[in-house]
């Protein structure tokens, strides 16, 4: 199986960089796992390249590392370096008039560890790398310290970079590709579970169910899943305990910053800090409904990663059953809602599917904005005057508008028309540009009955099928 998957906008990225005059300093980052590493050494195939891989024993150690592995390369004796400035001079002598990449993976570490980093190497490329035909690439798992190291004014090498880019995981059309057998049901239950992380995705079994993947590599103790969100939070933040709490609420369906400062007892006026960091390392986000343009006082937070979703609502709660050697009861509560819980990021992954050029399940509109729609409704009564739609998607020029309703279940024509219909209702609850809307209602389900009968009447139906 070929580890490596759909990452041709990233190659062509750095193919773009690479083909350019003069030199390049690049700066590439994203969390653990996401397929960094695979990226550069797929791009580095069939090309003069010295890759060094940084650890967390501090900068001498690395350094004498560096120069071994540079040597190595050159069929060279290891030369005597007592600093970078040492190391780039040697690296330029033996490059010579050759277009080279250096690449430095796992930068971050050599940050962590000594705070100087980000200056030796702001003197390395201005003295002794710019200028020449070498493209250095510096990547990183920790997204706080890439940013903070490389990216923001306040780091010595701001300004000095001419790319930049944060590895994104993969969506859930992808998972067929590291499983070839696997159906879109279970492709999508596997991404509603892992996400886009390849290794995640490759640490499934499709031949088996998704509850025995759960039970075996998840609530195992000693299993890499098993402790790897905790994991993860700890090598990327100081005060992880406090951002656990931030989760645990989130979980908990104490969406608005208010409900979170409450159950965590951490002070409204903190939060944002503390939301902020774990927004710009992509693990939770915020949503308003679509059809507001600026976000108010309607705005939601929620888990945005799937699997620290899926470790927060299971496995972390039942932290205490599961080290007792109770995992098969926490097991048989993931069974019981499960198909509610694939629901909820059945929205999302209907979502991508729009987006997507050259699927099966498309609006015969294009749109601006696509998202989550709620809010009032005037005049009805207290508990029945909320209204909400799972996706709306909407022309913000053209006026046109659809009304999605995402049903992770299968559906006779009958139960489908009923959904439709109210979807309709709910759609006249809805204040954007009344004056010139052209309505479309869509509905998304697990499988669907008389899909063509309910075509016929004007609406757009789909289920796994088209997908």
């Amino acid at each position: 199986m070929n580890r490596f998957i759909n990452r041709d906008v990233e190659i062509d990225f750095l193919e773009k960089k690479y083909k350019s005059q003069g030199s390049q300093f690049i700066v590439l980052y994203g969390r653990r796992r996401v397929g960094k590493t695979e990226l550069i050494k797929q791009f580095c195939k069939d090309k003069n390249s010295i890759y060094l891989l940084a650890d967390k024993r501090g900068t001498l150690l690395n350094l004498e590392t560096f120069a071994e592995k540079a040597a190595d390369h050159f069929g060279d004796v290891t030369p005597r370096v007592e600093n970078f400035y040492d190391l780039s001079k040697y690296l330029v002598r033996q490059i010579a008039d050759e277009k080279y990449i250096i690449v430095i993976d796992e930068f971050s570490y050599l940050i962590e560890r000594d705070d100087t980093i980000p200056s030796v190497f702001q003197v390395m490329w201005d003295e002794y790398l710019r200028g020449k035909d070498i493209m250095l690439i510096l990547c990183g798992s920790s997204v706080s310290m890439m940013v903070e190291g490389t990216l923001t004014q306040k780091s010595p090498l701001y300004g000095r970079r001419t790319g930049q880019w944060m590895l994104e995981p993969l969506k859930a059309y992808h998972v067929p590709q590291f499983h070839e057998q696997i159906d879109v049901k279970k492709g999508i239950e596997f991404y509603s579970i892992l996400g886009g992380v390849p290794l995640y995705i490759l640490e499934f079994e499709p031949e088996k169910s998704v509850l025995k993947n759960i039970d075996e590599h998840i609530l195992a103790k000693g299993e890499f899943l098993h402790e790897e969100v905790e994991t993860l939070l700890k090598g990327e933040l100081k005060e992880y305990y406090l951002y656990i709490s931030i989760f645990e609420a989130i979980a908990k369906g104490r969406t608005r910053l208010v409900e979170m400062s409450d159950y965590s007892k951490i002070q409204q006026k903190d939060l944002p800090k503390y939301v902020g960091t774990l927004m710009k390392l992509e693990l939770i986000g915020k949503e308003y409904p679509v059809t507001e343009k600026i976000p108010g006082k309607k705005t939601r937070y929620y888990i945005k990663d799937n699997f620290f979703r899926f470790y927060f609502r299971y496995v972390h709660p039942n932290r205490t059953e599961i080290e007792s050697g109770n995992a098969d009861k926490v097991l048989k509560s993931i069974e019981k809602d499960f198909d509610m819980f694939v629901g909820a990021e059945f929205e999302n992954i209907v979502k991508d599917q729009f987006k997507s050029q050259g699927v099966g399940v498309k609006l015969p509109f294009s749109f601006n904005r696509i998202g989550r729609q709620w809010g009032k409704i005037k005049g009805a009564p207290k508990g029945q005057n909320t209204y909400e739609i799972d996706v709306v998607a909407l022309n913000d020029d053209t006026g046109d508008i659809a009304f999605i309703e995402c049903k992770w279940k299968s559906l006779s024509e009958r139960d489908a028309l009923d959904i439709l219909n109210d979807l309709k209702s709910k759609s006249g609850f809805v204040l954007w540009n009344n004056e010139m809307q052209r309505k479309y209602f869509c509905l998304v389900a697990k499988k669907v009955d008389g899909k063509d009968a309910l075509r016929k009447k004007g609406f757009m139906v789909f289920d796994l099928d088209d997908f």
